[in-house]
């Protein structure tokens, strides 16, 4: 039988940023399955959008990295990545475009229907 090694606070520690990760999607899921109203769903999508962008960031991190700025005279020297964050800015502005249309779509719902609630939406269709 294999020993199983007790968890080091410091492994805790490391892993918080994906374990949050986790729980923010896992609850922005639940949002979205659960609740009728269309903006509390809508909500739900940027939850689960930022628990993403917090993934990357987590991935891309690495402990005793610094900035990736090349200065003259420095030997080897460990960076962070850089590709993450491009991504995340790249995936702020598609989450804020998708807020903005999904909210747009939620207001000529309310206008045409008067409610936001999807049972009563689709009684009505």
């Amino acid at each position: 039988m294999i020993p199983i090694p007790a968890l080091d606070f410091q492994i805790i520690v490391a892993s918080f940023p994906f374990l949050a990760s986790i729980f923010l999607f896992s609850m922005g899921c639940l949002i979205i399955l659960t609740q009728q109203n269309l903006i509390k769903k809508v909500i739900g999508i940027n939850v689960m959008e930022t628990s993403i962008f917090l993934f990357f960031l987590a991935i891309g991190n690495i402990i005793p990295g610094g900035p990736p700025i090349v200065r003259p005279g420095m030997e080897e020297v460990i960076y962070v990545n850089p590709l993450p964050q491009a991504l995340i800015l790249t995936g702020i502005v598609v989450s804020f475009s998708v807020t903005a249309f999904a909210l747009a779509i939620t207001v000529s719902l309310y206008r045409f229907y008067g409610t936001v609630y999807v049972d009563e939406l689709m009684k009505m269709r």
